[in-house]
């Protein structure tokens, strides 16, 4: 659990434009966009709950309307999110026997992303309890293996053994632009070692390593209007510049429902109670059965004093963290007026990435309603900028003869697609986890790696930006560092 200094906040605001949040006094006692005053510089991303902290905590402080008891459940909910997890049974216990995580906050460090393993050695699965990275595997007819089901859990408890170790070689090719500057990629390739229970041949295998998604907006994004997102899909058919995205719909508590969290979209809530369950071993109401049930690891997790007669944490608990991640403010966009940040706002558009890319989203009227049945009308009728349709797009297998293309199913989505990634908070990444590896096993070390990523439906655009002149191409990239 972080301590913030309100008062350095509050100076902030106040040297940066003498200008302070004014409560509403509406009869319901919320808040909307009219009584907000955006400091000099600064641009709305989120509508009430846009925040304006440059910190590495910039991901991690609640939104402004996160008061009284909603505050007390949003620190209680930080608590758990934050603290280790151990093997003791009771409050604060559950981990394991496997799992991926320790603490929801070892993967998402200030509610980020933590610094994956795959840049810090060959042996991806790290050598410090975690690996912020979770592998995800299938065989080649999109059938789970019997022993090890959909994530490797490459790490245990004492005493136990873990699933199996991943490891990555790295290819490199260096690339040209037109005007003659070079780029180069990196093609991260993955093995499985250590199975403890049969091995799997490689050939066999399709392996999806993925590194941690920034929880910013994650309110929002559950308070999306579907209709505008399935009028967004109806839209999304732009043959001149070969885009034509949809929607991804799953069944997630026994309903049909349109995905908008993950990668895939396909998630239609945050996950909650199957990040306990899945990353960490924590069994809960929704995921009664441990992870790794039917396996040794239940009888060595035995040996080592695990029980398995209780739930591991609350469903009320499980609603504090809830809470705690809808409640979390956006970070503001930064330099709005600045000359350069305007132009590569400019060169954003002619180069057609705001077709994916969707600047301006709302929220339905009736905001959210958390895991346990706790509504958070705050987060309704909200103007918000995501830089995302939340649809699946074909980002092409052809760049070093993969692409992005992990050979994963999830929901509709194929192997190939991909949900178009939120830009809000990007450019305070660096500033919140120390790193700019971006995609979705972090394979893209910069900004310009991550463009010159893009195939499929984004080809056209991506040559836009190689046919820019380098200063045009800084610019642009100024541009999404203020978002």
């Amino acid at each position: 659990m972080r301590t913030r200094n309100s008062f350095l906040q509050t100076l902030l605001l106040v040297t940066t434009a003498s200008i302070s949040w004014i409560a509403c006094s509406g009869d319901d006692g919320g808040w909307t966009d009219a009584d907000l005053t955006v400091p000099k510089g600064y641009g709305l991303s989120a509508g009430t709950s846009t925040i304006y902290s440059t910190s590495s905590f910039a991901f991690d402080s609640e939104a402004e309307w996160v008061t009284g008891s909603l505050k007390k459940r949003f620190t209680r909910g930080d608590k758990l999110y934050d603290d280790a997890r151990t093997s003791s049974n009771g409050y604060g216990g559950g981990l394991g026997p496997v799992y991926a995580g320790y603490s929801c906050g070892s993967c998402h460090r200030n509610a980020g992303r933590t610094k994956p393993a795959l840049w810090e050695s060959a042996e991806g699965s790290g050598n410090y309890g975690f690996s912020a990275m979770l592998c995800y595997v299938t065989r080649k007819n999109g059938v789970f293996f019997q022993n090890y089901g959909r994530v490797i859990h490459d790490q245990a408890i004492y005493g136990v053994q873990a699933e199996g170790k991943v490891h990555v070689q790295k290819h490199y090719q260096t690339f040209e632009f037109p005007d003659g500057d070079t780029y180069e990629l990196c093609y991260p390739e993955y093995t499985i070692t250590d199975w403890y229970a049969d091995s799997i041949r490689p050939e066999d295998l399709f392996c999806s390593v993925r590194i941690p998604l920034r929880h910013v907006g994650m309110g929002q994004i559950m308070a999306l209007d579907p209709t505008e997102i399935e009028a967004l899909a109806r839209k999304s058919n732009y043959p001149e510049w070969g885009i034509s995205g949809r929607c991804n719909y799953i069944t997630e508590r026994g309903k049909r429902q349109l995905g908008v969290g993950g990668n895939k979209a396909q998630h239609a809530d945050l996950t909650v109670e199957l990040g306990f369950s899945s990353d960490m071993g924590v069994t809960n109401s929704r995921y009664p059965e441990e992870i790794c049930e039917g396996q040794l690891q239940m009888e060595e997790g035995s040996m080592m004093g695990l029980a398995y007669d209780q739930l591991d944490i609350s469903t009320e608990d499980m609603e504090d963290v809830d809470l705690y991640l809808q409640c979390l403010g956006v970070p503001a966009r930064r330099n709005v007026n600045n000359k350069t940040v305007k132009h590569g706002e400019q060169l954003f558009y002619e180069a057609g990435c705001q077709l994916c890319h969707a600047t301006t989203l709302h929220t339905r009227t009736r905001g959210t309603t958390l895991l346990n049945g706790t509504q958070l009308p705050q987060l309704g009728s909200q103007t918000i900028h995501p830089y995302s349709d939340f649809l699946l797009h074909d980002m092409g297998s052809e760049i070093m003869g993969v692409g992005l293309n992990d050979n994963y199913v999830s929901g509709l989505a194929r192997g190939n697609e991909w949900r178009t990634t939120p830009l809000w908070g990007i450019g305070l990444q660096e500033t919140v986890n120390g790193h700019t590896y971006f995609l979705h096993d972090g394979r893209a070390r910069n900004f310009t790696e991550a463009i010159m990523w893009h195939g499929g439906e984004a080809e056209a655009s991506k040559n836009k930006f190689a046919n820019m002149g380098r200063d045009d191409r800084k610019a642009l990239i100024r541009f999404l560092q203020s978002l």
